[in-house]
């Protein structure tokens, strides 16, 4: 599953007719990045704000439609309070300081989650800045907050009982389901990009990443740039996707 660098003319072997529709990334490493230089894990998140920019730019300027960004898990609740506000105040200063660009480069922001359970301060910053960029139509920014895919999967049941309550029996089939996930309306991942040389998807997208093309780097979060994104684009291009086939000759 991990990849091995590839020596490649980027971006001029990237085919643009060829990208992928939604890109999905699990950031990982700002803590290790942090500890290997001696610094506050908060330090290793604000680094990471620079490689997130740095990357919605990039998809932006390719036309890649679907970007979606696994910003905070349910999971991240169990870290230290201390961390939990930083982050929070980390993600607010991110949806006060970009809108303006975002609308430049006429990228949407969307939102994926158990939102309702973030702080009030937090929800007002965000309904703020999906108000201000939903006009937009390049590309869809996906942030994943307060995120867990066995979450999304109990909230989509529970929303199809309700309705079988309402309207009696029904008929749950893949069509059905999907519809009822945070992401009805979205592609499915054809990328899946994980940093840090982790093998896992930490409970991302487990229903929608069913097919995705995964890519995994030992590149710590901070450290992941344009280059890094180009080659698993130029990588996702080179692979035959079966979408379930086992292509047995």
């Amino acid at each position: 599953m991990a990849t091995q660098p590839v020596e490649v003319n980027l971006p001029d072997q990237l085919a643009l007719d060829r990208l992928p529709r939604h890109i999905a990334i699990i950031m990982d490493g700002n803590g290790r990045w942090a500890k290997r230089r001696r610094l506050p894990r908060i330090a290793g998140h604000r680094a990471g704000i620079k490689a997130v920019r740095q990357v919605v730019e990039t998809c932006a300027r390719l036309g890649v439609p679907y970007l979606t960004l696994y910003a905070f898990s349910i999971e991240n609740w169990k870290r230290p309070h201390t961390e939990i506000k930083l982050l929070m105040g980390l993600l607010r200063e991110y949806l006060k300081k970009e809108i303006e660009e975002l609308n430049r480069q006429n990228i949407r922001l969307l939102v994926i989650g158990r939102i309702q359970d973030l702080p009030e301060a937090v929800l007002k910053d965000l309904q703020n800045a999906l108000d201000q960029t939903r006009k937009n139509t390049g590309l869809h920014l996906v942030l994943a907050l307060n995120y867990g895919a066995r979450a999304e999967l109990v909230d989509a049941v529970r929303e199809i009982v309700a309705r079988a309550r309402r309207n009696g029996t029904i008929e749950i089939d893949e069509p059905l389901l999907s519809s009822y996930l945070y992401t009805s309306g979205l592609p499915d991942p054809d990328l899946l990009i994980r940093t840090s040389g982790e093998l896992r998807l930490s409970n991302f997208l487990l229903w929608q990443a069913a097919y995705a093309e995964l890519w995994v780097t030992e590149t710590l979060w901070p450290d992941f740039t344009q280059k890094d994104l180009y080659q698993s684009i130029a990588d996702f291009q080179r692979r035959e996707r079966r979408y379930g086939g086992l292509g047995l000759s």
